[in-house]
């Protein structure tokens, strides 16, 4: 069981807590090992191998292959790991961030709104707000 917590009720949030680390730690140490150039090469030549050699779960190894960005972070991947692969894939952050908004937002609109200041707080405070807005 997971135990409840205040920020589980903020949209959009996956907050890095002990929980999430644990569940992530085989994707995060897949993302990680693309720091070194033979890891990269390795995984660009057989993606589903080199995978095999880190025992995630099917959910996560499906993630990684269709670049799911979302869903790694609701998987247990820390940004600043998952970031990796979409560096090694030629992405930007802006690119990154637009895919985890989970609205279909394209990079553009992405760069529009943090220039804008970011998400509006409107229905974005908590997921009670939004079942009641």
């Amino acid at each position: 069981m997971i135990p409840e917590r205040d920020y589980h009720d903020i949209p959009g949030t996956y907050v890095f807590d002990g929980l999430h680390c644990r569940k992530g730690y085989h994707l995060n140490m897949f993302c990680k090992s693309l720091d070194l150039a033979q890891n990269r090469t390795s995984f660009r030549e057989d993606p589903t191998a080199y995978l095999g050699s880190y025992p995630m779960t099917a959910e996560q190894v499906r993630a990684v292959l269709e670049r799911d960005w979302l869903e790694m972070l609701r998987l247990g991947g820390n940004i600043y790991y998952t970031f990796k692969l979409a560096i090694f894939d030629g992405l930007t952050m802006q690119h990154a961030g637009a895919a985890m908004s989970g609205t279909g937002m394209t990079v553009d609109e992405f760069r529009t709104m943090m220039l804008a200041g970011g998400r509006p707080m409107t229905l974005n405070r908590s997921k009670k707000e939004r079942s009641h807005g």
